[in-house]
């Protein structure tokens, strides 16, 4: 059975909440499948200590998105059977400050569509309810928007809405796979933040006329920005050959 989702109004209160003393206590925490968008990546990277690639390699496994044909990375388990999350522990999450948007907005998942009469994107909101979650029993209530104030969805949302652009520009020029080169180019300008200044630096990645790198490099979301900036140049570059 499929677990519900109902539309909620930004303003409806909700009541749940998620602590150690909620009986389904790091439940949510495992048979993960659990993506991550760049972001996410540079969040945790930087609250863990590790380079981009030192993160990628330890914590990370890579695959090509089936509608986008885009490379996405997901959370390697840390018990192959119980499919864990590699960065819970038995007292919670242990980078809770740099947890990913997925786990933040939850139990509310995040939809944007685009107004058919306006054109505007729009915001929407649906509640999961899943059979093993107690938090719908404790706590008290809040409403949407309260609930991404605290849980300091803001910047990630802004950030990962430059990922769905990103997305949608794909979809408009390709539906297919990268090429191995170009998804390579791809991949490293997303999540490898590190090794992508490295690499346009030294002349290895295509040169797509966008604004110098060492404009961005001081500061790490900048160069995110960037390096999806890069990306979408590359793709229009390359699909209108």
């Amino acid at each position: 059975m499929e677990s519900p989702l109902d539309s909620i109004d930004p303003d409806t209160p909700f009541r749940f909440a998620c602590n150690p003393g909620v009986a389904c206590f790091n439940e949510c925490c495992r048979d993960l499948n659990q993506f991550l968008t760049p972001y996410d990546v540079l969040r945790l990277k930087r609250g863990l200590g590790l380079s981009s690639r030192q993160f990628l390699e330890q914590y990370t496994r890579r695959h090509t998105g089936p509608g986008s044909g885009l490379p996405v990375v997901t959370l390697k388990p840390g018990d192959p059977e119980r499919l864990t999350c590699p960065l819970v522990t038995p007292d919670g999450c242990r980078v809770y400050r740099d947890r990913p948007s997925s786990c933040r907005t939850y139990p509310l998942v995040r939809v944007l569509r685009r107004s058919r009469e306006s054109g505007d994107v729009l915001e929407e909101y649906r509640l999961l309810r899943e059979p093993h979650c107690r938090g719908f029993d404790a706590g008290g209530q809040q409403t949407v928007h309260e609930w991404a104030a605290d849980q300091e969805l803001r910047q990630y949302n802004a950030e990962n809405d430059r990922l769905l652009e990103l997305i949608g520009l794909k979809a408009r020029l390709s539906s297919k796979a990268l090429p191995p080169s170009l998804a390579e180019q791809v991949f490293t300008a997303l999540y490898d933040l590190d090794l992508f200044h490295t690499r346009l630096t030294d002349g290895r990645l295509t040169k797509t006329g966008a604004e110098p790198m060492e404009e961005a490099r001081p500061d790490e979301v900048a160069m995110l920005r960037f390096g999806l900036e890069w990306v979408k140049r590359l793709l229009e570059t390359t699909f209108a050959r």
